[in-house]
């Protein structure tokens, strides 16, 4: 998913010690449905670990960036977060 990074919380360590970064996604495209091109944008919470968490912390804001992971329930299981698995700038 191509999306740029528009919020950063603080570098934080979970229980058994391994860097964890949440952060908000904006992704924006355009897309087609039903022969009527359709604009998409959005912003989802998005999480990362270890090394991904260490480079995204130092990564600056309104980079886009090409992101890799899986989406699975919040652990409130209020909405969905991204886990990025990894990322590469575009």
């Amino acid at each position: 998913m191509s999306a740029v990074v528009v919020q950063v919380q603080s570098l934080r360590y979970t229980p058994a010690g391994i860097p964890a970064l949440n952060i908000v996604l904006e992704h924006e495209s355009e897309v087609v449905e039903m022969d009527t091109p359709r604009q998409v944008k959005l912003q989802l919470r998005a999480v990362a670990f270890g090394a991904q968490a260490e480079t995204l912390s130092r990564q600056g804001l309104d980079a886009v960036c090409e992101f890799h992971g899986f989406l699975t329930n919040a652990r409130n299981g209020k909405g969905v977060v991204f886990h990025i698995q990894d990322f590469s700038k575009t």
